[in-house]
């Protein structure tokens, strides 16, 4: 149950970044386009996606460490037997 436990929180904090910006930015567009009356499915979707790569380059390496350091701590003792 704690192995299940972290690598889950590890997901929450690989993810958190990406799923913030897409949340900062959909608010975004969505007020512009309540604002403007301009309901284009793709002002929704490009913008979404242009940001969550830029964040996902910025932030690989933040993801990196966390999954190295939960294999470190967590799946390499597990097969030792440590």
């Amino acid at each position: 149950i704690s192995v299940m436990r972290e690598f889950l929180w590890a997901g929450v904090w690989i993810g958190a970044p990406l799923i913030g910006a897409a949340l900062v930015v959909g608010i975004a567009v969505g007020l512009f386009q309540a604002l403007t009356s301009i309901q284009e499915l793709t002002l929704t979707f490009a913008p979404k996606l242009l940001v969550m790569v830029l964040v996902f380059w910025a932030c690989a390496g933040y993801m990196s460490r966390i999954l190295v350091e939960l294999f470190n701590e967590t799946v390499i003792p597990m097969i030792s037997g440590v």
